[in-house]
C-alpha cells in the first residue's frame, strides 16, 4: 500500500509541475483514463460473452500498455511516448478493434473518439495537423472496409451491440470528465503558483529596493545584476526555468546588506581595515536571512558566495575554482560589471572597454573564466553601451528638455553616430531669464564614456578627442577634424510656431560613415548641412548638445534607420588609409572598428599556411585591438555574406568565440618565456609584426596554431555537421593587414 500511495504521489506532483511540459503531463493522465478504461473494458467483454481471444487481446494490451508507459515516465521519454502511442491507436487498437467489436453497429464509433481526443490534447504543431488528417484517413478507410467486407467484422447480436454502446459511453464519457477536470485544476493550480510568483516577485522587489535605499550610489545595483547573470546563462545555453532561477537568485544577491551599518555603506572614501571587515559579513548575513526559504533554496547559495574567487582568495569561506556554485560565479561576473559601470562616490562609471579589459584580466583569478568569456561576448555585442546605470542628469540623455546659460554651460551626454541614421526633433528658446537670441550648438567629439569633457586629467583618463563646435545659425569652429564644410538651402517644412519667431522647431538627421560625419538640421526656414572629415576610420563620433541663452525642450528621438552606403556622405577630403605594405597573394584590409571589415574567404586545405603583418591603428589602446582570424563558411566565400556560418573566430590575443550551433572549439593559450606583459604586447602590435598561421584540417576536425610576441596559440575546432566548403578570413579590431601570402 505504501508503494502505491508512493507511486501516486510521485504521479501527481509530475501532473501539477509547471516546469514540466504541459502535454507531457496531459499524456500521463490521458494514458491513466486510458488504463483505466481498459481493465473496466475486460469484465465488460465477459459479460457480454466476447471471444476469449478478445479478451486475452485486451488483458495482454492493457498490461503491455501499463509498462509501457512507467517505463516512459521513469526515463523520461515522453516525448517520443507520445508519437508512439499516437501511430498505434490511429493504425492498430482503434481498426483492430472497430473490427472485432462489432463494427458500426456496435460501440465502436464512441471508442473512435478516443484517437481524436488523444491527437487533439497529447500532440502539437504540424505532428497534429499530421496525425489529425490521418486518422480521418484510416477512419473513413475502416468504415468502406466494412461496408464492402462485412465478413471481416465480428458481430453481436443486439444486446451485446447495446450494452457494449453503453459501456463505450460511461468509460469514454468517464475519460472525457477526467481530461477537464485536470485541465480546469490545472489551470486553477497555475493561476495559484502565478499569483505566488507574483507575490514572491513583489516582495524581492520590495527587499531589494530596502537594500537600494541604504546606498545612494547602488541604487538599481540588484536589478542590474540580476538582468545581467540573466543575460550570462541565457548565452550559456541555460533553459528559461533555470534563467529565471539565477535572475532572482542574482536580485537578492546583497540582502545581506540590510545588516550593514548606514555609515559603512556611505562612508565616501576607503574604509579601513576594520570597517572592510564589516562589509565582508554581508554575504554570511544574506545567507542566514534566505537560508529559511526552503522553496527557494539557491537563494541563500548566490547571497553567500557571490563574493569568492575562482583563485580561491574571495570570501567568506574561500573556495576554488568549481567548489564554488556555478550560479554564485555566474553573479560574480556579474556583479563586478555592474560595480564598474556603475557611479560611485569616489568615480564616474568606467568605459565600457576598459571594463571589458578588467574582466580579461579577471578571468582565471577572480572569474570563473567561462563567464567571464560569454561577459565579454555580450560587452561586443553591446556596441552601444546599454548594459549600464541609467542616470537622471540635467542633460537631454533620459529628459525631453535641458538649459544652458553660456556655450558648454552644460553638454548633453553624447549620441554615437553610426552609419544608421539618427532622426529627431526638438524646440528651442531664449531663456526666460535672459535677453538676446538663443545659439544652440553641438560639439562632435570622441570619448572612451561617450561625454563631453573640459579637464586635463579627464581628457587625458578617457581618452577625450574634440573634432568640431557647430552653431544651427551655419557657424562653426573646427578643432581636431581634418576638414568642416556646410551648405544651406531653402527648408520646404513649414516652422510649427510662425507666431513667435524666438521659438524654433528643429529636425535634426545624423550620420556617420567611415572617416566623415554628415548632420543636417532643418528649422523650418533653412536647411543647413555640416560635413565634418575626422583624422582617420577609427575613431567613435559623439553628438553632444549646448548653447548660448538656449533652452531645449520636447525633444523626440526616432529609432535607427537602416545603415547608409560607404559613399552616402560627399567626401570632402581623402579617406586615411594605413595599408602602407606590400600587396600579397589576397588584398591587404584595413579594419577601422571591430570587424568592420575583413579578407575574402581563403579555403582551407590541410598543411595550409597564411602569413601576413598586422599592425595596430594609431587609436587602438586594448588588448583586443589586434587581428583575429575567423573560420566560417558561406555561399560567396564573404563574411557576413549569404549562408555565412561562423564557426570559430580566433584574436590573436589568445581569445576566441564560436557562434554557429554544433561546434565545439577547444582554446590552449600558452604564454611563453619571451612573454613580456600586456602593455609590451600592445605596444608590439602598435609596431607591427609579422605572424604565420597554420591550419591542419582532419575531416570535420580544423587545428590553427600560431605564434606571436610571446603568446602560442592553439585552437581545435570540431564541427558536428560540416556542410559546404570551409573558409578562413582575416579580421579584426582597428588594425591594418597586409602582405597576405598563402602557402600550400
Amino acid at each position: 500500500m505504501k508503494s502505491l500511495r508512493k507511486i501516486r504521489e510521485n504521479i501527481r506532483a509530475y501532473v501539477y509541475d509547471s516546469s514540466v511540459d504541459v502535454r507531457d503531463r496531459a499524456f500521463i493522465v490521458f494514458s491513466i483514463a486510458v488504463l483505466a478504461a481498459l481493465y473496466a473494458a475486460i469484465p465488460c467483454g465477459l459479460i457480454m460473452r466476447e471471444p476469449p481471444m478478445a479478451t486475452i487481446s485486451t488483458v495482454v494490451g492493457a498490461v503491455v500498455f501499463s509498462v509501457y508507459v512507467w517505463d516512459v515516465y521513469r526515463k523520461k521519454k515522453i516525448q517520443r511516448a507520445r508519437k508512439v502511442i499516437s501511430y498505434l491507436l490511429v493504425f492498430g487498437f482503434l481498426p483492430l478493434m472497430f473490427f472485432t467489436n462489432g463494427g458500426v453497429g456496435g460501440g465502436t464509433p464512441v471508442w473512435l473518439l478516443l484517437g481524436t481526443l488523444y491527437i487533439v490534447i497529447i500532440l502539437d504543431g504540424r505532428q497534429k495537423a499530421l496525425m489529425l488528417i490521418l486518422n480521418s484517413i484510416v477512419t473513413l478507410g475502416t468504415w468502406i472496409l466494412a461496408y464492402y467486407v462485412p465478413d471481416l467484422v465480428t458481430e453481436y447480436d443486439r444486446w451485446q451491440n447495446y450494452f457494449d454502446t453503453a459501456a463505450a459511453l460511461f468509460i469514454v464519457g468517464w475519460i472525457v470528465y477526467f481530461i477537464l477536470s485536470f485541465q480546469n485544476n490545472l489551470v486553477w493550480t497555475e493561476e495559484k503558483q502565478k499569483n505566488l510568483k507574483r507575490l514572491f516577485e513583489q516582495t524581492a522587489v520590495a527587499l531589494v529596493s530596502a537594500i537600494d535605499a541604504k546606498d545612494e550610489y547602488t541604487h538599481g545595483h540588484s536589478a542590474r545584476v540580476a538582468e545581467y547573470s540573466r543575460k550570462i546563462a541565457e548565452q550559456s545555453g541555460m533553459s528559461e526555468e533555470e534563467c529565471d532561477e539565477i535572475y532572482y537568485v542574482a536580485l537578492l544577491h546583497d540582502v545581506g546588506k540590510i545588516g550593514i551599518p548606514e555609515a559603512i555603506i556611505n562612508k565616501e572614501g576607503k574604509l579601513t581595515p576594520e570597517e572592510y571587515e564589516v562589509i565582508k559579513q554581508h554575504p554570511v548575513l544574506g545567507g542566514q536571512i534566505l537560508h529559511s526559504i526552503s522553496e527557494y533554496p539557491k537563494l541563500g547559495i548566490g547571497a553567500l558566495y557571490h563574493h569568492e574567487r575562482y583563485d580561491g582568495k574571495g570570501y567568506p569561506e574561500k573556495l576554488k575554482g568549481e567548489d564554488i556554485p556555478e550560479i554564485a560565479r555566474i553573479i560574480s561576473v556579474a556583479d563586478a560589471y555592474d560595480a564598474m559601470t556603475s557611479k560611485r562616490s569616489y568615480r564616474d562609471p568606467i568605459p565600457q572597454q576598459s571594463v571589458r579589459e578588467e574582466i580579461v584580466k579577471g578571468a582565471g583569478t577572480q572569474f570563473d573564466p567561462k563567464y567571464a568569456k560569454v561577459m565579454q561576448h555580450l560587452i561586443d555585442l553591446d556596441t552601444e553601451y546599454d548594459m549600464k546605470e541609467k542616470e537622471e542628469i540635467k542633460e537631454l540623455s533620459g529628459r525631453d528638455e535641458m538649459e544652458s546659460e553660456t556655450m558648454r554651460d552644460y553638454v548633453s551626454e553624447g549620441l554615437l553616430l553610426t552609419p544608421q541614421i539618427r532622426k529627431s526633433s526638438f524646440k528651442c528658446e531664449p531663456l526666460s531669464k535672459a535677453e538676446g537670441p538663443a545659439v544652440p550648438a553641438m560639439i562632435i567629439f570622441d570619448s572612451l564614456d561617450g561625454r563631453f569633457h573640459d579637464t586635463t586629467r579627464e581628457m587625458e583618463e578617457l581618452n577625450y578627442y574634440e573634432f568640431a563646435e557647430i552653431h544651427f545659425d551655419g557657424t562653426y569652429v573646427v578643432s581636431g577634424a581634418r576638414k568642416v564644410q556646410m551648405e544651406e538651402w531653402p527648408s520646404t517644412r513649414v516652422q510649427t510656431t510662425p507666431g513667435n519667431q524666438a521659438i524654433k522647431t528643429y529636425d535634426v538627421e545624423a550620420v556617420k560613415s567611415r572617416d566623415h560625419v554628415m548632420i543636417t538640421l532643418d528649422d523650418g526656414a533653412t536647411v543647413r548641412r555640416f560635413i565634418i572629415a575626422l583624422p582617420d576610420s577609427s575613431r567613435y563620433a559623439y553628438a553632444g548638445a549646448t548653447g548660448d541663452n538656449v533652452h531645449f525642450y520636447n525633444v523626440t528621438m526616432e529609432p535607427q534607420g537602416e545603415a547608409v552606403g560607404p559613399d552616402y556622405i560627399p567626401r570632402i577630403a581623402e579617406l586615411v588609409s594605413y595599408l602602407d605594405g606590400p600587396e600579397g597573394d589576397v588584398p591587404s584590409v584595413q579594419v577601422d572598428g571591430y570587424r568592420t571589415d575583413a579578407t575574402e574567404g581563403i579555403p582551407i586545405t590541410n598543411g595550409m599556411r597564411i602569413s601576413f603583418h598586422t599592425k595596430s591603428l594609431p587609436t587602438a589602446r586594448l588588448v583586443w585591438h589586434c587581428a583575429f582570424v575567423d573560420i566560417f563558411t558561406a555561399e560567396n566565400r564573404k563574411v557576413n555574406g549569404p549562408g555565412y556560418v561562423e564557426y570559430s573566430l580566433i584574436r590573436l590575443d589568445g581569445e576566441n568565440w564560436e557562434s554557429g550551433e554544433g561546434v565545439d572549439n577547444k582554446m590552449i593559450v600558452s604564454l611563453l618565456d619571451d612573454f613580456c606583459g600586456w602593455n609590451a604586447w600592445k605596444d608590439a602590435n602598435k609596431e607591427g609584426y609579422d605572424c604565420t598561421v597554420s591550419i591542419r584540417k582532419e575531416g570535420n576536425r580544423i587545428v590553427t596554431t600560431t605564434e606571436n610576441k610571446g603568446i602560442s596559440i592553439k585552437n581545435i575546432t570540431t564541427i558536428e555537421n560540416l556542410t559546404g566548403e570551409l573558409y578562413v578570413a582575416l579580421t579584426g579590431d582597428q588594425c591594418a593587414i597586409t602582405n597576405i601570402r598563402i602557402m600550400r
